[in-house]
């Protein structure tokens, strides 16, 4: 196939969107695992949080911290923690979901 505009960006697009269909079947596990985890984790965190109705002014910027370092420390994809990282930054995709979620269901 000759390379042209169109197919470079036909190319870029479809691997911008499935991607994560050409990863191996241990990363793909592993993402969801970290994903759902997370999700889990903290779901249960906020639920007992919510219950208690104590320290949310404290806990909220705490995990808002949290969340920015994990974006901002992100190694490079040839660093020996790249694998931690993408890990840890699943969790972090679960908890926020969980909080959106959450939210939804209170209503807010």
């Amino acid at each position: 196939m000759q390379k042209t505009n169109f197919s470079r960006i036909s190319y870029q697009l479809s691997n911008f969107l499935f991607g994560f269909l050409s990863d191996t079947w241990r990363s793909k596990s592993i993402n969801l695992i970290s994903v759902l985890t997370g999700y889990f984790l903290f779901a249960n965190f906020l639920t007992k949080f919510i219950s208690e109705g104590k320290n949310e002014l404290i806990m909220v910027p705490i995990i808002i911290v949290f969340v920015e370092i994990i974006i901002r420390i992100k190694p490079s994809s040839n660093s020996k923690f790249y694998n931690l990282w993408l890990v840890v930054d699943k969790l972090r995709i679960g908890a926020i979901y969980a909080i959106i979620l959450e939210a939804f269901k209170l209503g807010s």
